[in-house]
């Protein structure tokens, strides 16, 4: 009996020593400590990041994607301080759990490293803004609309409305072509017209058919001009501005708009056809 009770079991404390009064009241004191540290530093991470998101949504000029990141930031910074607190009031060593953290940092991220990749990329995405929620945009060969942007991922809704998640890497790492940026763009068409049409009447019929349209803008000014000579037609080249939440459907709609107003106006519009010629 008397070898266990002097018995090391923790930090040079033998049973006995564990059994008395003061250690009991010591050891509950630091549990009490360790509580109450973490409630505030709950408590305070929770605030911090309420505020800083309530930043982000205060201003409208402000991203509040990258606010909601740095949010989470403060608070998990906050949290984690919070608990080496708890750990210093029970007389554990904290620098030898930021040395162990850090060896254990670094073995995961060897393991990690597409992750980490991808969560670096996140960031990258998030600090610098080439996209954000709601734009059209074409990534890695996929078109479509951004619904989420995560430090993992990035998630599109392409044309169809299919959900596309693309690892950030990959967003960072191509091309990015952002059809949402600016808040115009240059609708273009080819037409041809038959040799033997008046060029002039062709060219006012297209010009007047795409101005008509009120989501024609006139500044800057549509261009139509003979652009090619071909094989069996005349090409005129259209150039025309249109706000870019209407592109797709005025690019539709005008091309078939000139295709009626050719026809009404009689204007010849060549295709290809084939002569067969029997040998006798």
């Amino acid at each position: 009996m008397d070898e266990l009770m002097t018995t090391e079991i923790w930090q040079g404390k033998t049973v006995s020593d564990v059994l008395t009064m003061e250690f009991i009241m010591g050891a509950a004191g630091s549990v009490f400590a360790a509580i109450a540290i973490l409630i505030i530093g709950w408590t305070i991470s929770a605030w911090l990041q309420r505020r800083v998101k309530a930043l982000g949504a205060k201003h409208e000029h402000l991203d509040s994607m990258l606010f909601d990141f740095l949010a989470s930031i403060v608070r998990y910074v906050v949290l984690g301080f919070s608990f080496l607190f708890v750990l210093n009031t029970f007389g554990v060593q904290t620098t030898s759990v930021v040395a162990i953290l850090g060896a254990a940092g670094l073995a995961i991220g060897l393991a990690l490293q597409g992750t980490l990749s991808n969560i670096a990329a996140g960031v990258m995405l998030i600090l610098f803004r080439p996209i954000k929620l709601g734009d059209f945009v074409d990534i890695a060969g996929t078109m479509g609309s951004v619904k989420a942007i995560t430090l993992n991922f990035t998630e599109l809704a392409d044309v169809s409305n299919v959900q596309v998640i693309i690892p950030n890497s990959q967003v960072w790492g191509n091309v990015i072509t952002n059809y949402s940026t600016n808040p115009t763009r240059r609708a273009e068409w080819t037409f041809g017209v038959g040799y033997g049409v008046n060029l002039a009447d062709a060219e006012k019929i297209i010009l007047d058919t795409v101005m008509a349209d009120p989501r024609s803008k006139s500044d800057p000014a549509p261009f139509v001009q003979v652009n090619n000579l071909g094989a069996s037609s005349v090409d005129f080249l259209v150039r025309v501005w249109v706000d870019a939440s209407e592109f797709f459907g005025y690019q539709a709609d005008v091309k078939r708009a000139v295709k009626e107003a050719l026809d009404a106006g009689n204007i010849d519009i060549p295709f290809p056809t084939t002569t067969i010629v029997q040998a006798s």
